[in-house]
């Protein structure tokens, strides 16, 4: 139970370690938990204190010792009695002579947990907001530094259209950008579970201060000073269908960085070339082949995404499942799933941010991919100028489409793009357009409609959102 990471002879989670950041992992430690659950303790006493139930003395001994924790000994208890919070519960009043007597009164366990975890899930949310504001000014400068960037575009994999690099990367700010909004909404609406006792009837607090009233008074001053906000109506826990919001949210993150990582992996294989991680001088991309340069930090973001993916079914399945007032059955899987799910999407984050910054792009694979499938997508362009000139649609379609099979078939073979030399030398076409406007229209590279001006818009309008909200 006691096992540290640095223990190598027990299992360590991998995000103990090597996943999350300091901070994160912080957040989601078992210190940073038992100081939370001892300040609800406190602020309980502080409330109680206010309405007479308990002396100023025994709230100032609480205070005095409120961060003491002493995990050692908790867990010799847990030992003994099977239960994490009576036994922090018991260190922390063995620690405190005059008030010790009064701590937990009234409540149930999941007053102190619930309203403990719903502070760690905003403080969570609010650590991911932090750093996706920092991914969304890095990537709105790539934006913009690659905007008018001409590249071949693909559907279904296959050449499509000519696109550029920063339109392209807009999509993904785009993505990100709705997760930062959900993100954001999400932490603002997170709530604790109040002091509403073993049922959420609040009946012992009522029977302790004498009316409803009352009761309540002390939910909404113990709720303040946590600076949280209570549901309305809770059972012996918050609603579970909180989490599974909170981990929606996250995997929308997730998925967003998915398909940027997923893109990165295709555009790096040799064929294309076209974007790179970035690549130490010193690192090693394969332990067999001292050739590679394998992109693993996408192939790491991925990974770690489709874990993240599978996890709000665990949260939809906990609120799904807590029967009538409360089942137990969640417990075990929250305290993997919510902590997990923060720090692999962190880890995910920072290594995104990390790679658009010093993300590799290669204008000449850019124009030799161009160069090679542009002319095809170019073909509606020259169709639409000899439409104009008064040639037939349909027999000028037949006419591209028979030299585009043959310069498919030459590409297929290795050899140069023969079409727009096919196109340009066809009298069928050039007693319509001479044979130098013929190969101008053919020329891909500036056939990118508005592309660029929808990336530099994109760009702007996430830096005017988080100048608004810093």
């Amino acid at each position: 139970m006691n096992a540290m990471a640095t223990d190598y002879q027990n299992y360590a989670s991998p995000y103990s370690w090597r996943y999350g950041s300091p901070e994160m992992r912080t957040l989601w430690s078992e210190l940073h938990k038992r100081r939370l659950w001892r300040r609800i303790w406190l602020a309980l006493a502080e409330g109680q204190a206010a309405a007479g139930l308990v002396t100023p003395d025994q709230v100032a001994d609480v205070r005095a010792h409120v961060d003491a924790v002493d995990i050692e000994r908790a867990h010799e208890i847990e030992a003994e009695i099977r239960h994490d919070l009576m036994a922090e519960l018991r260190v922390f009043a063995a620690q405190c002579r005059i008030g010790g007597a009064i701590l937990h009164l009234g409540a149930t366990s999941m007053d102190i947990e619930d309203n403990a975890d719903a502070l760690r899930l905003r403080e969570g949310l609010s650590l991911v907001l932090e750093r996706l504001r920092l991914l969304l000014r890095t990537l709105a400068d790539q934006v913009e530094r690659w905007a008018d960037t001409a590249c071949m575009g693909f559907t279904h994999l296959q050449p499509a259209e000519p696109t550029t690099v920063g339109y392209r990367l807009a999509q993904y700010l785009q993505d990100l950008l709705v997760d930062y909004d959900e993100v954001s909404r999400t932490r603002d609406a997170v709530r604790g579970k109040g002091l509403s006792g073993a049922v959420g009837s609040s009946a012992s607090y009522v029977q302790l201060l004498g009316s409803r009233t009352a009761a309540r008074n002390l939910e909404q001053r113990v709720m303040e000073s946590l600076g949280l906000s209570a549901f309305a109506v809770t059972t012996q826990t918050y609603p579970r269908k909180q989490d599974w919001l909170v981990l929606n949210a996250l995997a929308g993150v997730a998925g967003s960085l998915y398909k940027f990582a997923f893109d990165l992996r295709i555009l790096q294989q040799p064929a294309l070339g076209e974007w790179a991680e970035p690549f130490g001088s010193r690192q090693v991309g394969s332990s067999a082949m001292p050739f590679k340069r394998n992109p693993i930090v996408a192939e790491n973001m991925d990974s770690l995404a489709r874990y993240v993916a599978t996890l709000p079914r665990v949260a939809w399945d906990n609120a799904a499942h807590s029967l009538l007032e409360r089942t137990l059955d969640d417990s075990a899987n929250r305290r993997s799933i919510l902590p997990e799910a923060f720090l692999a999407v962190d880890e995910m984050l920072l290594r995104a941010t990390r790679l658009i910054d010093g993300l590799q792009v290669d204008s000449a694979a850019l124009a030799r991919t161009l160069e090679t499938f542009g002319t095809f997508a170019a073909t509606e362009r020259l169709l639409m100028e000899i439409v104009k000139c008064g040639a037939s649609r349909q027999a000028m379609h037949e006419v591209i489409r028979d030299h585009s099979m043959t310069a498919w078939a030459a590409v297929r073979a290795g050899q140069a793009n023969p079409l727009t030399e096919l196109l340009s030398s066809d009298e069928r076409i050039t007693r319509l357009i001479d044979a130098g406007r013929v190969r101008n229209l053919l020329d891909a590279t500036g056939y990118v409609g508005d592309a660029p001006e929808r990336a530099h818009e994109m760009a702007r309008t996430v830096r005017s959102r988080l100048a608004a909200h810093p």
